[in-house]
């Protein structure tokens, strides 16, 4: 949705294609497409794995840029529902790719990768370098795979791909499944809040990084990928091939998040602190920005405390202080 708007703001046209599914309240994600529709910019209703949907697309519009971010996300759900993962992440992928491969012309690729592809890596920070063949969950897995399907493509069919590890990507209108969104609305509703800590009493650390930052990285990549080779599904020539991490270079630990929600929210947390179970999750992320930062500029502004003072914000505006949303 940011993305989208962003390119809107300074020009350029816009399709979405979203499925609107039942992973998280799907009335979350229709709010977001009515900003979108507000702002003029079209969003189709439908399936990244239905071909035919994809090449009447393709057919009717001569796409420049792919920026992929449709996937499911999640470490923790992926032990529940693994189907929905490799169907999204590998299979939807793939049917993407198919459609692009074969139009004329080929559009350039940005897609979203992600941090947990560094899995089991402990030298930080991470770096694009790093060994990535080690996931700790299946939705790790899935998108290291992606990655590995995306170079498969770029070096058949000349497809200039671009794959970006975004590091905990968290603001207004986010996943309310991730952390900073669920102790938001359980400290609001007086609930105790989960919170999980790594091995002998560790802290858990992530690499928060604002909306705002993600997007600027997102069009970095857009407006620095070289055009694709193929011509009629063939490859004419090397095509550009691309991984940055996207992330803010300051962890923070969860604890410390919590403390500024209290402060944000003016609510003291009943906090429930237990072990970090077998589940996929790992106990720190950290990034080297280096590459994107040479490459088109990348440089967050946001820390943690200002994020989430625009996030409580738009929140409380959505959902009010009960946590019910009356749009």
């Amino acid at each position: 949705m940011h993305v989208s708007l962003a390119l809107k703001k300074r020009g350029d046209g816009v399709v979405g294609l979203d499925n609107f599914n039942n992973y998280y309240d799907p009335s979350l994600k229709r709010a977001r497409r009515g900003v979108l529709e507000n702002h003029g910019i079209f969003i189709v209703e439908g399936d990244i794995n239905d071909a035919a949907l994809l090449k009447k697309l393709f057919h009717m519009i001569s796409f420049t840029h792919v920026m992929h971010l449709a996937a499911q996300a999640g470490v923790r759900y992926a032990m529940e529902n693994p189907s929905s993962y490799v169907h999204s992440n590998i299979a939807g992928l793939v049917t993407l790719l198919e459609a692009c491969k074969s139009a004329e012309p080929q559009p350039a690729v940005v897609w979203a990768s992600s941090s947990s592809v560094y899995g089991l890596n402990t030298k930080v920070p991470f770096s694009e370098l790093d060994r990535t063949d080690r996931p700790a969950s299946l939705y790790a897995a899935t998108k290291k795979a992606g990655e590995e399907i995306t170079h498969t493509y770029n070096h058949i069919y000349g497809l200039s791909i671009t794959g970006l590890r975004f590091f905990t990507v968290y603001g207004p209108w986010g996943r309310p499944d991730m952390a900073y969104f669920s102790f938001t609305k359980d400290i609001l509703a007086g609930k105790p809040i989960t919170v999980y800590q790594g091995p002998k009493e560790m802290d858990l650390a992530r690499d928060f990084t604002y909306i705002d930052d993600i997007v600027k990285g997102c069009l970095g990549s857009l407006d620095t990928a070289k055009k694709s080779t193929g011509i009629g599904g063939k490859k004419k020539g090397q095509a550009q091939y691309r991984i940055f991490n996207l992330g803010n270079t300051s962890p923070v630990t969860v604890p410390n998040l919590v403390n500024i929600l209290e402060k944000l929210l003016k609510v003291k947390a009943k906090q429930h602190i237990v072990a970090m179970p077998g589940n996929g999750d790992v106990p720190f992320t950290h990034a080297n920005i280096t590459l994107a930062h040479e490459e088109f500029g990348y440089r967050p502004t946001t820390d943690l405390s200002a994020g989430l003072k625009k996030f409580v914000r738009w929140y409380l505006s959505f959902y009010g202080a009960d946590g019910v949303n009356r749009s």
